[in-house]
């Protein structure tokens, strides 16, 4: 969705004007909560890893859910704090989250593999630290970089979000997941993202 390498958003659609962005987005946020409200009831502690700013920890909050929201960036954590103060906000790397000692009940992972050198460890970090559920979303390629040409960015890398360096079609993603041994519960398409809510294989 758009985060730079020290966190944060590069094109805020959130709070976009463009009518286009802004039905993309409310598409987005309903798909998710068709995904997500099943199972609700199951979660009495959920993490956002790489929220950036929070704002889909916010509507995870607003949704009823106990989430904490922690970003790799402590810039980006202390606008969260200043933005959304109700919530708990750290900073926290994907790469180390059991090292906290902290186990949740579902673990959000949302437009953040795309941007990472190493995503498959970064899901056995994930694994680790869910009891449960583990819900990840990813830009749907070619999609998304067709998307960005048509609004006449990043053509010099052919329409490639600075800070992407892993692309997944519908295909390539699922067999990622399957891969990382994670069981697909439910899996969408939200026009330009993937999304997969998965249970931990024990």
């Amino acid at each position: 969705m758009g985060k730079t390498c020290n966190g944060g958003n590069l094109y805020n659609k959130y709070e976009s004007k463009n009518p286009l962005v802004k039905l993309l987005m409310r598409k987005f946020f309903t798909d998710f909560e068709s995904i997500v409200d099943p199972i609700k009831n199951e979660v009495d502690k959920a993490l956002d890893i790489g929220c950036g700013e929070g704002y889909v920890t916010k509507y995870i909050h607003d949704m009823g859910i106990n989430v904490e929201g922690a970003d790799v960036s402590e810039d980006v954590i202390e606008l969260a704090k200043i933005r959304y103060p109700e919530i708990k906000f750290t900073v926290k790397s994907i790469y180390e989250l059991s090292k906290h000692k902290e186990i949740y009940d579902i673990v959000f992972a949302i437009e953040v593999l795309e941007h990472l050198d190493f995503p498959r460890k970064a899901v056995e970090e994930l694994k680790k630290v869910s009891r449960k559920y583990i819900f990840i979303s990813v830009p749907n390629e070619p999609f998304f970089r067709l998307a960005n040409v048509l609004r006449l960015k990043y053509l010099r890398n052919l329409g490639n979000t600075p800070g992407h360096v892993n692309h997944w079609t519908i295909w390539s993603f699922r067999r990622f997941l399957e891969s990382c041994k994670l069981e697909i519960i439910k899996f969408k398409v939200s026009i330009l993202w993937l999304m997969a809510l998965c249970k931990v294989c024990r």
